[in-house]
């Protein structure tokens, strides 16, 4: 049995002046890799920084891919250098930071690893349950962790912003934090995804929508619309990129 891989991306301003969020994936016969960074920094900083993280990412992959733990988290300790070096330029790039997300995918071992440094989260669902998720590098999720809080509160907390590492930092490394490799299986249905996308729906909501889409296209239409329908006036640019995986009998294809 062999895989169709179908991704399918959104990106929206939400109700900020521009969007400092930014996406991007690369793909050979063997491996995937797919990234999701939200910028931080005002003026224009947080696009540039988001940007600096998706291209080094994207480019250090390429050069040699694979699932290996150790390469994927130097691609984001790179990713970091890379920041750093362009906040040198001063301006409103001095203080640029951004969280990111990472899936990396290899589909002739069927296996999945997942990267991330701050509150950009991956979400992988089997069976349209949530098998897995990413474990933000925040104030609040500290909280949950140490029994204060459950994660709907968190989810509504006025310091869930408040983030214990992003990439941009170099008297302090930051917080990266790489899976074990996670089987994957035909059917499976992946998530990329920034705070401005999670915090407004909450995992329950991403579940049921979820359930009532047949394709990857379907569900990220629903997940606009119910960011549209549910975040507060002024909210965050959201950002989602959804992977399904798909049985196909003759080889295994890629949709992007």
């Amino acid at each position: 049995m062999n895989f169709e891989i179908e991704i399918v991306t959104l990106s929206r301003q939400g109700g900020r002046d521009y969007n400092e969020d930014a996406y991007g994936h690369w793909n050979d016969e063997r491996y995937v890799l797919c990234v999701v960074a939200d910028g931080a920094g005002g003026h224009g900083g947080g696009d540039v920084a988001s940007a600096v993280v998706r291209g080094s990412v994207l480019s250090g992959f390429a050069a040699t891919p694979g699932l290996d733990a150790g390469l994927l988290r130097r691609l984001l300790e790179q990713a970091n250098l890379d920041v750093v070096a362009r906040q040198a330029e001063g301006g409103k790039l001095a203080a640029m930071r951004s969280t990111v997300v990472l899936a990396a995918l290899d589909l002739q071992a069927r296996q999945i690893v997942l990267a991330h440094s701050g509150d950009s989260r991956a979400y992988l669902f089997r069976g349209g349950e949530l098998a897995t998720r990413t474990v933000d590098h925040s104030l609040v999720q500290q909280m949950v962790a140490g029994g204060m809080l459950d994660e709907e509160g968190a989810r509504l907390h006025p310091q869930r912003n408040m983030l214990l590492s992003a990439l941009g930092s170099i008297e302090s490394a930051p917080e990266i934090a790489v899976s074990n490799a996670l089987s994957l299986q035909v059917g499976d249905v992946l998530l990329l995804c920034t705070d401005g996308l999670w915090e407004p729906l909450g995992d329950e909501r991403l579940r049921e929508t979820l359930a009532a889409s047949r394709d990857a296209s379907q569900w990220i239409d629903k997940l606009d619309a119910q960011v549209k329908a549910h975040a507060k006036p002024g909210h965050d640019n959201y950002t989602a990129l959804a992977l399904w995986a798909r049985e196909d009998d003759e080889t295994t294809r890629l949709m992007l």
